[in-house]
C-alpha cells in the first residue's frame, strides 16, 4: 500500500453492511478496501446467537457470522484493515478518507458505520471533550505519556484500547459498569504493573477545571462513592445513535443524524453511498443491513464504471 494508491471504493465499517458491500464490490473487480475500527465493536459482534439468518443450518454467534462475512469479502479480493477513520473530504471527484497513519483515496465511498454511537451522558463528558475526554486511544494516547488515565467500558474494544494505553500512560484504570467483562482481559494485560481493572463501578461525573482532574465513581454493589484522580478519560460505552461524527456533516443528515439516502443507497454527494443502521432503517436486522450493503456496492460499481444500469451478476458461465 502507498499513500498515492487509488481505490475504486473505500468502505468505512466492518459490520454486515460493510462486509457485504466489500464482497460485492470486490467480486465486481473493483479495487476495494474495508476500514474497520474494530471487528468486535459492532452490534452484531455483541449478539450471542443468530439463528434466523438465511442459509444457517444451526445457530452461530454474531462474531462467527461476522467472520464468515469477513472471510468471504477477503477471498473475493477486498483488503481488510483495522483502522479508525478520523475524517473525510468528499467534495473532490477523488474522495479522501483520513486515518491517523495515512489517507485513503478512492473514486467512491460506502459509509457503513452502524448505529452504536451515543451522545455524551456522563456529567462533564461534553464539557471536557478534547480537554482530557477522548473516544480514540490511538489518536490521543501519546498526549498522556506517563500520566494516569481511565477507560470506561466492558467490551472487547475497551479492553484493547486499555492495552494500547498501557504502552504510554503511567497508570490505566479500566472502569467496567458490569462485574464481568464481555470478553476476557488479555493475559499479558493482567500482568502489567500499570493496569488495574475496576469491575462493578459506574462513573458518576468527570471533574476538573481547565482539564480533567478526576472521575467520581460509584460502587454498584455497596453504593459507596469516591473520587479517582486521573488526567484522561477514554469512553467506550455504546448507544443507538448513528456513528457519523467523523463526517463533520459532509453529507445530508436527518434530524436524528441518520445519513439520508434514496432506495439505491445514494447520498446527496455523487459517488458517496451509505448502508445499514447508519441510515436508520426501520427494521434493524442483519439480513436488512446485508441487503443494503449489496445495493450500495451495485450502485458504486455503476458510478465508477459510468454505467446506465447496475450490473447484477458477475458469475462466470461454465
Amino acid at each position: 500500500m502507498t499513500e498515492n494508491e487509488l481505490y475504486d471504493v473505500v468502505i468505512i465499517g466492518g459490520g454486515p453492511a460493510g462486509l457485504t458491500a466489500g464482497q460485492y464490490a470486490a467480486r465486481a473487480n473493483l479495487k476495494t478496501v474495508i476500514l474497520d475500527k474494530s471487528p468486535t465493536a459492532g452490534a452484531l459482534a455483541f449478539t450471542e446467537l443468530i439463528e434466523n439468518y438465511p442459509g444457517l443450518s444451526e445457530p452461530v454467534s454474531g462474531k462467527e457470522l461476522l467472520e464468515i462475512f469477513r472471510r468471504q469479502a477477503i477471498e473475493f479480493g477486498a483488503e481488510y484493515l483495522e483502522v479508525q477513520v478520523i475524517g473525510v473530504n468528499l467534495q473532490p471527484e477523488i474522495k479522501e478518507v483520513f486515518t491517523m497513519d495515512r489517507t485513503f483515496k478512492s473514486r467512491s465511498l460506502i459509509i457503513a458505520t452502524g448505529a452504536m454511537g451515543r451522545k455524551p451522558t456522563i456529567k462533564g463528558e461534553k464539557e471536557f471533550l478534547g480537554r482530557g475526554v477522548s473516544y480514540c486511544a490511538i489518536c490521543d494516547a501519546a498526549f498522556f505519556r506517563g500520566k494516569t488515565v481511565s477507560v470506561i467500558g466492558d467490551s472487547e474494544e475497551a479492553v484493547k484500547e486499555a492495552e494500547l494505553l498501557t504502552r504510554y500512560a503511567g497508570k490505566v484504570y479500566l472502569v467496567s459498569p458490569s462485574k464481568s467483562l464481555k470478553c476476557d482481559v488479555l493475559p499479558h494485560l493482567k500482568e502489567k504493573d500499570n493496569f488495574e481493572l475496576l469491575p462493578g463501578f459506574v462513573v458518576q461525573s468527570i471533574e476538573g477545571n481547565e482539564v480533567v482532574e478526576s472521575i467520581r465513581l460509584k460502587d454498584l454493589e455497596s453504593g459507596d462513592e469516591g473520587e479517582l484522580p486521573v488526567d484522561g478519560v477514554f469512553v467506550y460505552l455504546h448507544g443507538s445513535k448513528p456513528v457519523v461524527d467523523f463526517l463533520n456533516f459532509a453529507v445530508d443528515l436527518s434530524d436524528e443524524e441518520c445519513i439520508i439516502t434514496n432506495k439505491m443507497m445514494e447520498t446527496n454527494i455523487p459517488g458517496v453511498f451509505a448502508a445499514g443502521d447508519v441510515t436508520c432503517t426501520e427494521v434493524r436486522q442483519v439480513v436488512i443491513a446485508a441487503a443494503n450493503g449489496c445495493i450500495a456496492a451495485l450502485s458504486a460499481d455503476k458510478y465508477v464504471h459510468h454505467r446506465k444500469r447496475r450490473k447484477y451478476d458477475w458469475a462466470k458461465k461454465k
